[in-house]
């Protein structure tokens, strides 16, 4: 999850760019640059798309969390990922996609910047800055899929939940702090990481009485976690 919107550098032809800036900052130049776009509040649980509906807006959180998921043809839910603050979503468009592939749910209080397709393709050739700063998203968004892959193919269920949090309480990042802030339910880490409830229920106890996780006004991971990742 690419939660991180620090500087990531700079270009003479951006609209937000100013004469000695030493980077360019993503959030600034989204709220001001003043290309079209919109702001969408969305509650906890609700539908931002589904599943078939046309694909012609990306999205930006802005705070909040949006749960990505498919459903097949009998109704069963899988959940592809979590994603907070920073992160864009939506943007099959941009490679040809007339139809939404997956469907986004709101998972607390979310706040989001709705960009038209058409604006987004045009702002992406116009500002380099901004270009480079979603190509480094999407880079990063492919890497987490296949290491997502090799994670189900061939670690326990045990090994994915301590990897699944933490990714989630940003394990890495710089000036992040391990703990969630996000609602993100035994059910929703079940689905992501393919198992059921009781087994989530089993391992989240298991890792409070080990010391690697901890509830206090919300549920902080200890980067010792990784102990479980690494450990054979």
């Amino acid at each position: 999850m690419a939660q991180n919107v620090d500087a990531v550098g700079n270009h003479p032809n951006s609209r937000s760019a100013g004469k000695k800036k030493a980077g360019f900052d993503l959030q600034t130049f989204l709220e001001t640059s003043g290309f079209a776009s919109q702001i969408l509040e969305c509650r906890r649980r609700e539908k931002i798309y589904t599943q078939g509906e046309p694909s012609n807006s990306v999205f930006y959180i802005q705070n909040g969390g949006v749960k990505l998921s498919v459903v097949n043809k009998f109704g069963k839910e899988a959940v592809l990922a979590i994603l907070g603050p920073g992160d864009f979503f939506g943007e099959g468009g941009l490679a040809g996609q007339r139809l939404r592939m997956r469907a986004a749910t709101a998972i607390t209080h979310t706040t989001l910047l709705v960009i038209g397709m058409k604006e987004m393709i045009h702002v992406l050739h116009t500002e380099h800055a901004f270009s480079d700063r979603f190509l480094n998203h999407m880079l990063s968004r492919n890497i987490r899929i296949e290491e997502d892959l090799v994670d189900q193919l061939f670690n326990s269920s045990e090994k994915r939940l301590a990897r699944t949090l933490l990714l989630l309480a940003h394990y890495g990042k710089k000036d992040k702090p391990h703990s969630l802030n996000l609602k993100v339910s035994q059910e929703t880490l079940a689905e992501m990481v393919g198992t059921t409830r009781s087994r989530i229920n089993f391992f989240m106890n298991k890792f409070r009485k080990q010391g690697f996780i901890r509830y206090n006004g919300g549920l902080h991971v200890d980067p010792s976690l990784l102990k479980v990742v690494l450990n054979d």
